[in-house]
């Protein structure tokens, strides 16, 4: 993975700080000035206090292209979670087999492969197994494992491509 320079200590995300407030105010279900003004100094204290948690910071280049990522996410959700209620219903009109999968990757942002993995995971069919950092070897196992190639072709064209374009 590449380096980064580390954030300044007193920089403060503000995307984290207002998300932060939002699930303050959510959570408590109300507007009014003192939990406003309560949540932000939450909100504040703890991002200051994780700061040390996230020493690199993430640069967003195409932020744009992460709409297209959603919706390939989106409807990838919805595809697996039919193909794997087919699967566990027997109704898949076929003899389905497991496996693992070793997915060579070129993208090195951590935040792009944090991304990726929530996106794996999140997939029905799919988990997230081992990242080998020394050879940039992604391994999935996979619930309908078919063709290798497919999958490979699944994460490098459809997902991968798109967080070089967002995180690189």
């Amino acid at each position: 993975m590449r380096a980064r320079e580390p954030r300044p200590v007193g920089k403060l995300p503000p995307v984290l700080v207002g998300a932060l407030l939002i699930m303050w105010l959510l959570l408590n279900d109300t507007l009014s000035p003192a939990h406003v003004v309560l949540g932000a100094l939450l909100a504040i204290a703890l991002a200051w206090a994780s700061r040390v948690l996230r020493p690199v910071e993430p640069h967003i280049r195409r932020a744009h292209r992460a709409l297209a990522l959603l919706a390939y996410v989106l409807y990838d959700i919805v595809r697996s979670n039919i193909a794997v209620a087919r699967i566990v219903l027997g109704v898949a009109g076929r003899r389905t087999q497991s496996g693992f999968v070793k997915i060579p990757l070129e993208l090195t942002d951590p935040h792009g492969l944090a991304v990726l993995a929530g996106i794996v995971t999140a997939t029905p069919g799919t988990v997230w197994v081992d990242l080998d950092v020394a050879t940039s070897t992604l391994t999935l196992h996979v619930l309908d494992f078919t063709s290798e190639q497919e999958w490979i072709d699944w994460v490098k064209n459809r997902y991968e491509s798109l967080l070089k374009e967002i995180f690189e």
